[in-house]
């Protein structure tokens, strides 16, 4: 997948669609051609939308890491045995999804020892790049929560993408997002393997009682219908039909 397999279908769709309505204004033009071409063009994108979401998934699924990775991790983290670190390529390819899936959108990464693969991953550059080229077609750049704004923006920032992070994690294992019975393995991780300083996520508040300590929670990223928006609290969807999911939490990567 690259830049043309994604930007060149929206923009014929969207061109047939100016030139419709641009027809329905001229003398004799049709409102109801305008209004069936408008439908007819909002259908193909959600369609071409979800059909970008699975050719990422597909790649991103079907790509092996290259093997010296698992050995860096095993440097940083040494309690780690082969099955545990097989969960953590598991939780980077979660969150490459997600990636995908919110089409260049802010996605917070929120565990540290995945965060410390897609390190190791990125260092390795050329395999990276061509891996970002398939996968999303163009880079997927890191970003630290300290090179955010400063401020209440960074904060809502960093919220809007781990609700991201969160919403697409849950999708992608049939988890429901707003009521979620169990983490999705890229929240779970850190507390799963002990990861000294990882971030810590149960999924519903309730089973903490009043004393949280430094322990977030899954429901706390429930959006409602704004899960899948693009513009985050006021709900609704964009036309590709790609979620979005905007709202708050805590954690990330640095």
């Amino acid at each position: 997948m690259n830049h043309m397999t994604t930007l060149l279908p929206r923009g014929l769709l969207l061109a047939v669609l100016a030139a419709a309505w641009w027809q329905m204004f001229r003398p004799h033009g049709s409102a109801g051609l305008a209004m069936v071409t408008t439908l007819l063009v909002v259908a193909l994108l959600v369609v071409h939308g979800r059909w970008l979401r699975s050719m990422a998934r597909r790649t991103i699924l079907a790509f092996e890491f290259p093997r010296f990775l698992r050995g860096k991790v095993h440097e940083a983290y040494p309690a780690l045995d082969d099955r545990q670190l097989t969960d953590v390529e598991r939780g980077l390819r979660q969150f490459f999804i997600a990636s995908a899936s919110a089409r260049g959108r802010f996605v917070a990464m929120p565990s540290k020892v995945v965060d410390a693969l897609w390190h190791e991953f990125i260092l390795h550059t050329r395999a990276y790049e061509g891996f970002c080229r398939r996968a999303f077609g163009r880079l997927l750049h890191h970003t630290p929560a300290e090179a955010l704004p400063p401020g209440a923006s960074a904060r809502d920032q960093r919220f809007a993408g781990l609700r991201r992070a969160w919403y697409w994690s849950c999708r992608e294992e049939g988890i429901d997002p707003r009521r979620p019975s169990r983490l999705p393995v890229l929240f779970a991780l850190d507390a799963a393997l002990a990861i000294p300083g990882g971030y810590h996520y149960v999924p519903d508040c309730r089973l903490l009682g009043a004393d949280r300590g430094d322990t977030h929670c899954g429901d706390a990223f429930g959006c409602g219908s704004s899960c899948g928006s693009s513009g985050g609290s006021d709900g609704g969807s964009d036309a590709s039909g790609d979620g979005g999911g905007d709202g708050g939490g805590c954690g990330g990567g640095d």
